[in-house]
């Protein structure tokens, strides 16, 4: 793992953001399990998959963090709800098949 200013060619600094690349993807993957698990246990407590209240939480917490991260804020908001919105269909999804084999 080398700093930004440590990579000496554009070769160098492509083969770091593919590292960072591969590591976001194992932890949306990650993600998505945890997500899966949502699915499973909100119908037993009477959750739809869309809470409102939650989603401003995640997104503030979020904003926050990029802040703090030197990202900007906008940017990370951005693509957490898209990342949210996938979760929330994907949790839809798996809360109606569930409906349906009852």
């Amino acid at each position: 793992m080398r700093a930004p200013e440590e990579c000496r060619s554009m070769a160098e600094l492509r083969a770091e953001i593919d590292r960072l690349d591969r590591a976001l993807v194992a932890m949306l993957a990650e993600r998505a399990g945890y997500i899966d698990r949502a699915a499973a246990l909100k119908p037993g407590e009477g959750l739809p998959a869309r809470i409102g209240n939650r989603i401003d939480e995640v997104i503030g917490n979020v904003r926050g963090s990029a802040v703090k991260a030197g990202l900007d804020p906008a940017l990370a908001e951005t693509l957490w709800r898209e990342l949210i919105e996938w979760a929330i269909a994907r949790e839809e999804a798996a809360m109606g098949a569930k409906e349906n084999r009852a």
